[in-house]
């Protein structure tokens, strides 16, 4: 092969490392999109007599296979990212896909407390929270706070 062969073959690999790189998703952070609204309930057996806020529903993007789900005390957070988390589940050896909504402080399919046989913390109204989760390489966060039961 001559010289200038190889000099194309660069090119073209060089372009084609550009393209790849620049117009494709293979070296972005996987992300897992999370929305969150205050569920207001009339009924009396969706909701803690003793909570003081909504009950909290979070909704997944698409079913993910959680690894770990995570809610802290957002303040706390910004200045401390070890600081006890107020609900910490992780998964089972075969977690199933969370395909549905779930609630703050309820049972999720497939995982379990970190603590064996520890609660989710109760809530205060006006204080923000974040919920992180992770399923492998794919993370995701949001912001949400709980608003007073009435």
């Amino acid at each position: 092969m001559t010289k200038r062969n190889w000099l194309l073959i660069f090119a073209a690999l060089a372009v084609a490392g550009v393209y790849v790189f620049y117009f494709t998703n293979w070296f972005t952070p996987k992300t897992i999109h999370i929305t969150s609204h205050n569920a207001r309930t009339t009924r009396t057996r969706n909701r803690n007599a003793d909570s003081a806020t909504v009950p909290i529903l979070f909704k997944l993007g698409r079913p993910y296979k959680l690894t770990e789900l995570k809610v802290v005390a957002l303040d706390e957070w910004q200045t401390n990212k070890n600081c006890l988390p107020l609900w910490h589940l992780v998964a089972d050896t075969n977690s199933a896909p969370i395909e549905r909504p779930f609630n703050y402080g309820q049972r999720v399919p497939g995982m379990k407390p970190v603590v064996a046989g520890e609660r989710a913390q109760p809530l205060q109204p006006a204080v923000k929270y974040r919920l992180f989760v992770t399923d492998g390489s794919a993370k995701g966060e949001i912001n949400f706070q709980p608003v007073a039961a009435k």
